[in-house]
């Protein structure tokens, strides 16, 4: 009788307990409606910013180093962006406070959205979990003025990630 490896055993064993969450809404899909506050206590929905272009970027965690520098590339460039036709709208699982400190601190001239109970970072295709931890996957969707999904950015570079967004926007508003 063969053996499986602990190490295997332990792999197969821990994707039987991995949740189960949706899948990423791709290209030409409609994008997910959702209603969530903002750093300020204000309620959010995606039809705030009908008939505008909409960058919406999930990130995993207020004040760590690599949100932050995504949050400031984003608030150094919003004037460009706002330029172009686009508002911009963070969110993360943070809660409404963390959000107000973070803004704060960074003078964040955009909504922050709090998703404290995952649903849409879920309907999103971007919740994901380590050790027990939640959080939502660093993605951007960047939604056109009808309200579908232009363009999806995975896995990406804090630090470019804003400038990659402003010339796809160049060349979707050009093509359309």
């Amino acid at each position: 009788m063969r053996r499986f490896p602990l190490a295997l055993a332990l792999v197969l064993f821990a994707g039987l307990l991995a949740p189960a969450f949706a899948a990423m809404p791709q290209v030409g899909q409609r994008a997910p409606d959702f209603r969530l506050q903002d750093q300020n206590g204000h309620w959010q929905t995606p039809a705030d910013h009908h008939g505008r272009w909409l960058v919406l970027y999930f990130y995993p965690k207020d004040f760590t180093p690599g949100c932050t520098t995504e949050v400031c590339t984003f608030r150094d460039d919003v004037l460009k962006l706002r330029k172009a036709g686009a508002d911009v709208v963070g969110v993360s699982l943070d809660d409404v406070k963390s959000h107000a400190d973070f803004a704060s601190k960074y003078h964040v001239p955009f909504p922050l959205l709090s998703d404290a109970d995952r649903k849409v970072a879920e309907a999103y295709g971007v919740l994901t979990s380590r050790a027990g931890m939640h959080y939502a996957k660093r993605t951007t969707f960047l939604i056109d003025p009808a309200g579908n999904i232009a363009k999806v950015y995975e896995d990406v570079d804090p630090e470019k990630n804003s400038a990659q967004v402003l010339a796809d926007l160049a060349t979707l508003k050009a093509a359309s």
